[in-house]
């Protein structure tokens, strides 16, 4: 069975930070990568009815996005590297499908940034990486 590593992406200096660490681990330990991007996306939302009838379109669209300008970019890369690397794009709370992708995916680690891109940069651990260590049951790798 092969080891794999899940990182999470957001394009921060500090997602950046831990696909770095990431990608060393992976060429030093032969582990498949499998790079995500969460889009925080909450099924509890109050709309409109128009806005009900535009948001798979919308969110169809943002999950095309998120795959074309931030997950394939770093997939491509790693496998320049020759790393096995696989992209993955979801809709959801960032720590909860995280965790659920890892427990999909058969991952041994997950690793992501000890805050990401929210405009929240004054908490001292961020509350994805804080729910996440909370959550999982596979250790976590914060990378500050």
């Amino acid at each position: 069975m092969s080891k794999v590593l899940l990182v999470g992406v957001d394009c921060s200096d500090c997602s950046n930070r831990a696909l770095e660490y990431a990608a060393k681990a992976a060429e030093k330990s032969k582990l498949q990568m499998i790079v995500v991007h969460v889009i925080d996306w909450s099924p509890f939302s109050f709309n409109t009815a128009k806005e009900n009838e535009e948001r798979h379109q919308r969110r169809e669209a943002e999950l095309d996005r998120a795959h074309k300008e931030i997950v394939d970019p770093v997939v491509s890369h790693l496998r320049e590297q020759g790393l096995y690397a696989r992209g993955v794009v979801r809709h959801g709370h960032p720590a909860e499908t995280v965790n659920a992708l890892a427990q999909e995916f058969g991952a041994t680690n997950i690793i992501i940034g000890k805050t990401g891109s929210s405009r929240l940069k004054t908490q001292l651990f961020g509350s994805v990486a804080n729910t996440l260590v909370q959550i999982s049951e596979l250790p976590v790798t914060v990378v500050p």
